[in-house]
């Protein structure tokens, strides 16, 4: 499904168009011919279908689920949407992803229905200019669109929050991750090696992060709140993959975070690349954790301002050139310190894993690219 195939066909219209009379377009078919996508005669069988994808380029090596248009038309009725509504504008292509393209790999990735909402957002998402999904794309970094989901929905597309959230469980959210995984390669254009430069990849290329905030054991207000949407939303942050911090020595809070914010600072991220003019970084907090935090700083904030003082590193530590480079970009702060990110909201909290009490994990970012939040509507 390169861009070429998944444009506009005008050739299978004969005739003058005929009107869209309803929007219910089920597995037996509509009025109209309203599916825009160019159509392939294929082995609907799994196996020979991903054979077939394969060649055409639209595959990820994982086997696809044949996008049928019975299937294509079920999940756009089941969700109320007209094909033809256009999300973004993705790049590096800029080619316009439209609700028709966003079911159609969905359904291929083996995505629920009901995700789709969910995945419309996530696309609005990463096509934000703040993301700089250009860069995201064709980086030599290993970065991918990890996704952190609020509100009611997550238990309704079982999105795990839980034990072995960032992987493990069983759930959707592999499946999801990898339908927006294969908008970025059938959409957007990212193809390794040519629009993509990135040196060594990373899993969550194939099938990205999609992980929810355990709201119900935060001491603080959920993550997407905090960012300015209640309810339903989902977060998108360039992440270059899980960093686990492990503290079995530690307690109390100030020890442990501590651990955090010294093992998350370290040289060779790319916050502290002078490539980069800034950075942020997501830590997840496990709920045991987060609860002995809040005794002592019952304000989110001043966790972040702790964990940002501890999360960086002496300038004279680092080489003569290195750090010469990052004093002319003014990083080098009065007290002789780098600062991973440029103030401590950048320091990016949420709270989800198990109740082992043992753990964080952190996610550094690909630098210039922002977080953004959007609605799930």
């Amino acid at each position: 499904m390169n861009i070429v195939t998944i444009a506009p066909s005008h050739a299978k219209h004969k005739g003058p168009p005929k009107q869209l009379v309803s929007r219910e377009c089920g597995p037996d078919g509509c009025e109209i011919d309203w599916l825009a996508s160019t159509r392939h005669d294929s082995d609907l069988d799994v196996v020979g279908f991903t054979q077939f994808a394969m060649k055409q380029g639209w595959g990820d090596g994982l086997p696809l689920v044949p996008p049928t248009e019975a299937r294509v038309r079920t999940v756009l009725a089941a969700n109320r949407r007209y094909p033809d509504e256009v999300v973004a504008h993705l790049p590096p292509s800029r080619a316009a992803c439209t609700v028709e393209k966003i079911v159609i790999n969905a359904v291929m990735a083996g995505a629920p229905p009901e995700s789709l909402p969910l995945l419309i957002a996530a696309v609005e998402a990463v096509a934000d200019p703040d993301f700089e999904l250009f860069g995201v794309n064709a980086t030599t970094a290993p970065v991918a669109p990890a996704l952190f989901v609020n509100g009611p929905i997550r238990d309704r597309l079982n999105i795990p929050y839980k034990h072995g959230c960032f992987g493990g469980a069983a759930s959707a959210a592999p499946a999801i991750g990898r339908a927006l995984r294969l908008i970025m390669r059938n959409v957007a254009g990212q193809v390794v090696g040519i629009t993509s430069q990135s040196t060594f990849g990373s899993p969550s290329r194939l099938a990205g992060i999609v992980v929810g905030e355990w709201e119900e054991r935060s001491p603080w207000t959920p993550l997407a709140e905090r960012r300015g949407v209640s309810g339903n939303a989902v977060t998108a942050f360039g992440g270059m993959g899980t960093m686990n911090v492990l503290d079995t020595t530690s307690q109390k809070p100030s020890e442990f975070l501590e651990m955090i914010g010294k093992s998350i600072a370290y040289p060779g991220t790319n916050c502290f690349s002078p490539s980069m003019p800034y950075g942020e970084v997501l830590v997840a907090i496990n709920p045991i954790w987060a609860e002995l935090f809040a005794e002592e700083m019952p304000d989110v904030e001043d966790l972040q301002e702790a964990l940002w003082r501890q999360a960086s590193v002496d300038a004279d530590w680092l080489e003569r050139r290195h750090r010469g480079q990052l004093e002319a970009q003014g990083r080098v702060r009065p007290d002789g310190r780098i600062y991973m990110t440029p103030e401590p909201k950048d320091i990016i909290l949420m709270v989800c894993g198990g109740t082992g009490g043992l753990h964080a994990t952190a996610i550094h970012s690909f630098g210039s690219s922002l977080t953004q939040t959007r609605a799930i509507v």
